[in-house]
């Protein structure tokens, strides 16, 4: 009989392998961005966003707030170097008001994770605490971030379209959110439950509409997606 403990290890690998997949699907938009020299019309917004929410899952699964968590922390710590070099060349390519922008944003971020790790350690000392009080603000980013393609839907619902929507990505969300779902429920861990199996719900609901739409899409704009930023992570 298996031992549950290695069940749960051998998910959380599997879950690491699909979450970096997504983390390196933006991958082609920073190729394009350095051929061109500039970052035409895309935005930093959804990588600041992610490197917090990276930063807020890596201090969630080390030992001293949430034992047994290491897979978390370590694809959400591989997770932010990444976004961490998409924001720099981002930051390198993009133009004097959006560099203050990006500057800006990311000592926000500092400062608040800064607040968080000082309340954290400094006034709950029981890991049931701990894990509840960033828990929970893991819990707000990732259900803001799973929300992100409600926008992309809509579109793709309006249009009959979903050229917005490439398929891979809403597969590997769907899949991400549905490994990460049995891994907290192996060992029942509603912080991580929660927002991926909206998650898994975002990417189930994606790939409806894509098998309702695909054929009403033209074959040109199926072959030719356009990047979109999809949730990353844990």
């Amino acid at each position: 009989m298996a031992n549950p403990e290695m069940i749960r290890t051998m998910v959380g690998l599997i879950g690491n392998v699909i979450s970096f997949c997504l983390f390196a699907s933006p991958i082609p938009t920073f190729v394009q961005i350095c051929k061109n020299k500039s970052v035409e019309q895309f935005k930093p917004d959804p990588y600041l966003a992610t490197t917090l929410n990276c930063v807020l899952w890596v201090f969630y699964g080390i030992p001293i707030v949430h034992p047994d968590s290491i897979l978390v922390a370590t694809i959400n710590g591989t997770g932010l170097a990444m976004e961490i070099a998409y924001v720099f060349i981002f930051f390198i390519y993009a133009d004097f008001p959006k560099r203050g922008k990006i500057a800006v944003a990311l000592l926000l971020e500092m400062a608040f994770m800064g607040l968080v790790m000082f309340i954290t350690l400094r006034f709950f000392h029981t890991y049931k605490t701990r894990s509840a009080l960033v828990g929970m603000l893991c819990v707000v980013f990732g259900v803001i971030m799973y929300a992100s393609p409600l926008t992309v839907m809509r579109e793709v619902i309006r249009t009959k379209s979903v050229k917005y929507m490439p398929f891979t990505l809403s597969l590997a969300i769907f899949a991400n959110g549905v490994v990460w779902s049995i891994y907290a429920c192996l060992r029942f861990d509603p912080y991580v439950l929660i927002p991926n199996g909206l998650g898994a719900l975002s990417g189930m609901v994606q790939l409806g509409l894509y098998a309702v739409y695909y054929k009403s899409t033209l074959r040109d704009d199926r072959e030719k997606p356009p990047e979109i930023q999809l949730p990353e992570g844990v």
